[in-house]
């Protein structure tokens, strides 16, 4: 089993974040509160109870270099978290949001922050040295509904964002004075749609970047999962479809290997072959269990051909048939996937957690066709 370690903590828990030493990890149970645990001795202590939002915390990130705790809140607000000696100092962010914000994560270099909210829009907060308090740029009329989940491109600058109105989008959010004027090849402006993808019929859920960049998944509660490279005016888009439950999060592990979770309980692993071509290839922990006739998966989006005009070359084929078996580490819905470790272009190791408490630490080392 893939599975390392497996910790109950709360009876709920929304989402999760790592210390940069995996030492302390802050979950959200369900509340307006944070509680942050320490391993000591093989047993997880509650060290902090951070405590400011009025509303059910949404959304939670830790960075790795400055150890700040960002939080998102039902509350319509946003906490920068900074540790002073044994405490945690609460900052506030002012979003002017008019509904909840829904997620939260940090940039790539951890010098901004991106929240989505329910308001249709996207804050984009950064720290203003000369007044000492962080400020949001908003990218407003951009979203028909709700922003259900936001992803850094690894560039510093692009943010991709997936939202209830079925769309998955890609921003700029190039801010002067904040980011090098060399990082922006494009010469893109703050809140510039650099594309919009129609592929999904459905609410649209977690997104994600391959590590160099070159590809985006998301997945739609349609129990979808699409794939997009060269992500720009001509993208190039496939889509997996699968007959069991729909996923709510997505990572990649390698260029060629993603992991999806979500409402079966399990996690799914989905792969790129030699061509390019997406498939569904087992549930973590299981051997491949793909019949010869769904074993390319991947469904090229007609979607795609109407909007764009363009496709690869490749095979349509019905819904791939999975298996899943009983006996899974978690026992209700799994929202959050998490890395841990160094997010060079190989993880080999990952954290779950879902509304049944349960937090699981996963290591691929035994899996080797996850690791080819």
């Amino acid at each position: 089993m893939a599975v390392m370690a497996v910790h109950q903590f709360a009876q709920c828990t929304t989402c999760h974040a790592w210390s940069a030493d995996q030492s302390m990890v802050a979950l959200c149970p369900n509340s307006n509160e944070v509680h942050i645990y320490r391993l000591v001795e093989d047993k997880w202590e509650k060290v902090h109870v951070l405590q400011k939002h009025d509303q059910v915390i949404s959304g939670i990130d830790w960075s790795a270099r400055s150890n700040k705790i960002v939080t998102s809140s039902h509350d319509r607000n946003s906490y920068v978290w900074n540790l002073e000696e044994s405490e945690w100092v609460p900052t506030l962010v002012i979003l002017k949001l008019n509904r909840a914000a829904l997620c939260v994560q940090w940039s790539p270099k951890e010098n901004k922050f991106a929240v989505g909210s329910g308001d249709k829009t996207i804050c984009i907060c950064y720290y203003e040295q000369d007044n000492n308090r962080w400020v949001s740029k908003l990218i407003r009329k951009r979203h028909d509904s709700s922003v259900t989940s936001v992803s850094w491109h690894p560039d510093n600058i692009l943010l991709a964002t997936t939202s209830t109105d079925g769309k998955c989008r890609v921003f700029s959010t190039f801010i002067k004075g904040i980011d090098a004027r060399d990082s922006n090849p494009q010469d893109s402006k703050f809140g510039e749609l650099i594309v919009q993808l129609d592929l999904s019929s459905s609410w649209t859920f977690g997104v994600k970047w391959s590590p160099s960049g070159n590809t985006l998944a998301y997945v739609g509660h349609n129990s979808v999962i699409y794939f997009v490279d060269d992500v720009g005016p001509s993208p190039l888009s496939q889509k997996v479809v699968f007959r069991d439950l729909p996923l709510r999060d997505v990572l990649f592990v390698s260029e060629r290997k993603v992991i999806g979770v979500g409402f079966d309980c399990n996690p799914m692993v989905f792969a790129a072959d030699e061509r390019g071509i997406w498939s569904f290839v087992r549930y973590l922990g299981e051997q491949k269990a793909v019949s010869s006739r769904s074993r390319y998966g991947s469904q090229f989006s007609e979607a795609f051909v109407k909007f764009y005009g363009q496709s690869k070359h490749g095979v349509n084929n019905d819904a791939v048939e999975t298996s899943r078996t009983s006996g899974t580490v978690h026992e209700n819905c799994i929202n959050c996937i998490v890395p841990l470790g160094d997010h060079g272009t190989m993880i080999r190791r990952f954290s779950t957690s879902g509304l049944d408490g349960i937090i699981a630490v996963w290591d691929l080392e035994n899996e080797q066709d996850l690791l080819e």
